[in-house]
């Protein structure tokens, strides 16, 4: 199979498509034809080694894997002999290291695609989605009512976050640069604070909850 690939830590400049060996379906796992695969800041950091301390989890001086790549969208190829929620045919999208190439196996982070959804927007949910829903709902513990406030609402994570804190019930503010109020209202946001004009953090606002994607500010 065709996989994108790197040796050491590089630019994107640096990437070769190679010809490597197709995985093996485990007994656990579920072999998936890649339909579709996004890129996110994670792709980056895992690309260029960047900022250091991420070296603790894809290897200190070259990556642990040649392979990389993470959210990605396709059809079961084969499931393992102890997988009974899957069987060939299926769609699905998860998160795999190694989703930039046409096959990937995967054991957990797999889950149905919904039929209204296509490849290409499947694979652009796993890690900026499921980020802003663990952060709101598991560990903000957002409820009905209470007031968010999303600072870097415009990108991957932040759009995913507006409109889950409304699904919640929450009032959302959101904090992005000018080019991106109108698609922060779009999305839903109650209020929206273009930093490059006020600074959200002396507002006389208060909020329950401060969802920090952009990590512009000192808490």
């Amino acid at each position: 199979m065709r996989a994108a690939v790197r040796k050491k830590y590089c630019t994107p400049d640096d990437l070769e498509l190679q010809e490597i060996e197709k995985p093996d379906v485990t007994d656990d796992g579920v072999l998936v034809r890649v339909r579709a695969a996004s890129v996110n800041r994670a792709d980056w950091y895992g690309m260029t080694g960047t900022p250091y301390f991420a070296r603790t989890m894809t290897g200190v001086l070259t990556p642990k894997s040649e392979l990389f790549g993470t959210d990605f969208a396709g059809t079961v190829e084969a499931v393992g002999k102890d997988v009974r929620d899957f069987r060939p045919g299926d769609e699905v999208f998860g998160a795999r290291t190694g989703a930039f190439a046409e096959y990937v196996n995967v054991c957990d982070a797999v889950v149905p695609k919904p039929a209204n959804v296509s490849f290409e927007e499947a694979a652009a949910l796993s890690v900026a989605a499921l980020t802003a829903l663990q952060g709101l709902r598991d560990k903000g513990q957002l409820q009905p009512g209470q007031k968010v406030l999303v600072n870097g609402a415009s990108g991957g994570v932040g759009t995913f976050a507006v409109q889950i804190g409304k699904a919640l019930g929450a009032e959302v503010t959101a904090v992005c640069r000018t080019r991106n109020v109108e698609q922060a209202r779009s999305i839903g946001s109650d209020h929206v604070v273009d930093y490059t004009r006020e600074d959200f953090t002396r507002r006389d606002e208060r909020y329950d909850v401060l969802f920090d994607v952009a990590g512009s500010r000192s808490w």
